[in-house]
């Protein structure tokens, strides 16, 4: 069978000030203890970087990525959207931090061709069951598929199926945990939508995944398990995050672990010939400017590029293009930066015994057994 290559990246923010230099922004009042209009995120992104055009094309914030994606052509594009697609006011109080985007500006995530969308994380209810909703329709309309959120847990738990002519198919099941800030309540129930929230990381929770993986898998799928995890800043790896990663892998039939939640990048394995990415750090946001964590450079991500055999989910190829924002538009990462990241992935990639190299495109290439 020939190989499935994958798209895969961290958080996609297009909400709060990305959503206000696109063409149809909503209404910029926010509800945060610091700021109460999301143009102040434009402002600030503006003071560290210049002038931002408004309003920008759809394509425009994806910048340099759509060359690369023309230039590798992967077969599914899979981000981890974090923003509700709303023009619902219904926010979610006492969160503190509440994303929408205007369902108009959806063709922003169309324009960099997206497959689907993982929407089991800390900020999909943030303007309530209707934003949710909302979000969900706009998608459906658009025909990108999402996993982990629905209507229902029932829906909330179905995998985004897509499938890659002459190759096979790529199932997404979407998982997120309280350790990234999602609400307890936010748990999809029989009668209230939400999203599928992992009761806890032990063997019974795998077993109910494995469960539902062994309903809809058949041979030559390749299982994405994407799992919002953990907190925004640090490179420590939980043990229980690698015995979870271990187990989906050994117990539950999953290919690929697709974490994210951390700002940053961190570190990779390779276990058993399966992908880990246990953080893939921010790719797009409206951070320009946020004083504080700066050491972290969550200003710098990564577009993974995963070739995998589809007849036993073995990646056979790994290389990450690094990437800057800059006045909220995607750029390719200056050679600096881009050894910055290379010793970052290989630091924390030595308790897994992986390593990176840099190729001669300025891509960075996983190096495998």
């Amino acid at each position: 069978m020939m190989d499935i290559t994958l798209f895969l990246c961290g958080d996609v923010m297009t909400g709060r000030g990305i959503d206000q230099v696109l063409p149809f922004p909503v209404d910029p009042t926010i509800h945060e203890p610091f700021m109460n209009s999301a143009m102040g995120y434009v402002r600030l992104a503006e003071t560290v970087h210049g002038p931002i055009p408004r309003p920008v094309s759809f394509p425009y914030i994806w910048g340099d990525a759509l060359e690369e994606f023309s230039r590798i052509g992967p077969d599914v594009r899979i981000i981890n959207l974090e923003t509700a697609i709303t023009r619902s006011d219904d926010y979610w109080e006492d969160k503190g931090i509440n994303y929408r985007m205007s369902p108009e500006n959806v063709p922003c995530l169309i324009a960099a061709g997206i497959d689907c969308c993982s929407l089991a994380n800390n900020h999909v209810l943030d303007w309530g069951y209707v934003g949710l909703q909302d979000t969900l329709s706009t998608l459906r309309h658009v025909s990108i598929q999402c996993a982990g959120a629905g209507r229902t847990c029932i829906e909330a738990e179905q995998p985004a199926i897509l499938d890659v002519a002459g190759k096979g198919r790529v199932l997404v099941f979407s998982f997120g945990s309280e350790t990234s800030g999602i609400p307890r309540s936010w748990k999809a129930t029989e009668s209230r939508g939400g999203v599928q929230l992992l009761p806890d990381l032990s063997e019974a929770t795998i077993a109910h995944i494995s469960e539902r993986v062994r309903a809809v898998k058949k041979n030559g799928d390749v299982i994405v398990a994407s799992i919002h995890w953990g907190g925004n800043w640090g490179y420590d790896i939980p043990e229980r995050h690698k015995d979870f990663a271990h187990m989906l892998i050994d117990k539950a039939q999953v290919d690929i672990v697709h974490g994210h939640s951390s700002h940053h990048v961190m570190g990779i394995e390779i276990y058993h010939h399966k992908l880990i990415l246990y953080g893939c750090g921010d790719f797009i946001s409206d951070y320009e400017g946020i004083r504080g964590y700066e050491r972290y450079r969550s200003d710098l991500g990564l577009m993974y590029f995963a070739r995998v055999d589809p007849s036993k989910g073995l990646v056979n190829y790994l290389h990450m293009t690094p990437t800057q924002v800059r006045n909220f538009r995607i750029r390719r990462a200056g050679h600096a930066d881009v050894v910055w990241l290379q010793e970052v992935l290989n630091r924390e990639g030595k308790q897994f015994g992986t390593n990176v190299y840099q190729d001669t495109d300025g891509t960075l290439v996983l190096q495998l057994q």
